[in-house]
């Protein structure tokens, strides 16, 4: 019976959360299996894996052939690896306790790549964010300066009609002024005709 380690799809729609699954290569995808071992969400970031270590070695060994997502899966989890490592020793090539310090060191070494992934998400989100922040308040300047600008208009226009209507009424006290004026000329030039008048 050709065995293999797979994923069977579950969550809603559009936010898969897969398990990681021993089944037979035959049975449906989503349908019977031998055993569950691990579980597999790429809906966060970094994907979050979780897999029972001892269970997937133990499957390897048996025979168990992962298909190239859970191969991939099972290699970021250092089951690949420690599968490699453990043939190694049991073909005479080192013993098993430099299996273990080799595995030992890959482990910390893919443990302080992920903290720094990790690391370099965080800071790209708060650089963002920063950035995000930043434009908001450019933005908001830009639209207190408008509606400063705004007000500043409305106060020069007012200030602007009251300087029209103020000259408008300075130019209609003169006009009545002039008026007078010329009304008072007619009766003096009047009075001097009727002076010359009664001379004669």
């Amino acid at each position: 019976m050709p065995v293999k380690i797979r994923l069977a799809r579950h969550g809603r729609k559009a936010r898969p959360i897969y398990h990681i699954v021993v089944a037979d290569s035959r049975a449906p995808r989503d349908g019977k299996y031998i055993e569950k071992v691990g579980l597999y969400n790429p809906n966060t970031n970094p994907a979050t894996i979780d897999l029972d270590f001892e269970k997937s070695l133990d499957w390897l060994q048996k025979g168990a052939q992962p298909t190239d997502t859970c191969r991939s899966l099972l290699s970021k989890k250092g089951v690949m690896m420690k599968k490699h490592l453990l043939d190694g020793a049991r073909k005479g090539a080192f013993s098993e306790e430099e299996a273990e310090k080799r595995f030992d060191a890959w482990q910390k070494d893919k443990e302080t790549k992920a903290r720094k992934a990790v690391e370099k998400i965080e800071k790209d989100k708060e650089s963002s964010l920063k950035e995000q922040m930043e434009r908001e308040a450019k933005v908001n300047e830009e639209r207190a300066a408008a509606i400063a600008k705004k007000k500043t208009d409305a106060e020069e226009a007012k200030k602007a009609e009251e300087s029209e209507d103020a000259a408008a009424e300075e130019a209609t006290t003169v006009e009545t002024v002039a008026e007078e004026t010329t009304s008072e000329e007619p009766t003096a030039e009047a009075e001097a005709a009727e002076e010359e008048k009664t001379e004669e």
